[in-house]
């Protein structure tokens, strides 16, 4: 579904994408993923970039990132202390985007969860949009989790719905592709939430500001390699990401109407 439809003229010249693929013991899925990304083709409209935003993987992802940096200018890699969560790891990340000159920034999971396959799709929907989302609840759109993940995953979406007014249909979505003005316009070191729940957040904070959204449908399939990163405590979390950004919801709503019943008088 299409959330904003106006129309703008086809870019005129390639884009320039960073690609942010954040990693935590993702070496099984790092030697497949950054391979796959660098065989895409785009023609002129558009150049890929790799940035792995590694957190110390005890695994050697990092290690594996730097050898395949040396080895293609393409390939960037962001080191990190240690595990600090997935929202700093995509802002550090868009934040590299920013500072390199990119058109454009696509954030993406490491375990194949976000086909690099329908990038190709959330690209050319850019052309009408300035957040494009890989989304699991638009017609063509499938989940292929356990029951239980698939409902935690329902229920968070109607949520966020509810309490935010948010109008994608899948705004817990991890696969966006943000066009770079779109990420100046935002604080993004005034972003509270980490973990999943940064998603919820950043969306909030794109809607705000009436940017163009479209969503491309994709297929969400459960990593085949490695451990899944999601805990009961970012469920919690996310609980407590939307119930404080429906109370600042509600503080703006009342401030607004303040502000139009003085200047009615």
């Amino acid at each position: 579904m299409q959330v904003d439809d106006a129309g703008t003229k086809p870019d005129a010249v390639s884009l320039k994408i960073m690609v942010v693929v954040p990693t935590y013991n993702e070496l099984e899925n790092i030697q497949r993923l950054v391979p796959q990304l660098l065989e895409l083709d785009f023609g002129n409209k558009a150049h890929l970039t790799v940035c792995v935003v590694d957190d110390n993987s005890p695994d050697g992802t990092g290690g594996y990132a730097d050898q395949l940096a040396a080895a293609d200018v393409r390939v960037r890699v962001v080191h990190r202390k240690g595990k600090l969560g997935l929202g700093t790891a995509y802002v550090a990340g868009m934040r590299y985007g920013l500072a390199q000159g990119s058109d454009a920034v696509l954030t993406m999971d490491a375990d194949f969860s976000h086909h690099p396959r329908y990038i190709p799709s959330m690209v050319a929907a850019l052309t009408n949009a300035d957040l494009v989302i890989g989304s699991r609840y638009v017609p063509g759109g499938q989940v292929l989790y356990p029951p239980l993940r698939r409902l935690l995953s329902r229920v968070a979406n109607a949520f966020a719905h509810l309490a935010l007014g948010l109008k994608a249909n899948d705004c817990t979505a991890g696969f966006r592709l943000y066009r770079c003005h779109v990420l100046e316009s935002i604080p993004l070191e005034q972003i509270f939430s980490n973990g999943y729940s940064f998603l919820i957040e950043m969306f909030f904070e794109v809607q705000l500001r009436q940017w163009r959204v479209v969503e491309v449908p994709i297929i969400f399939e459960d990593r085949r390699y490695g451990q899944s990163k999601i805990s009961s405590n970012e469920i919690l979390k996310a609980g407590y990401t939307i119930i404080r950004l429906f109370a600042r919801r509600l503080i703006r709503r009342q401030v607004r109407m303040n502000t139009e019943l003085s200047r009615s008088k």
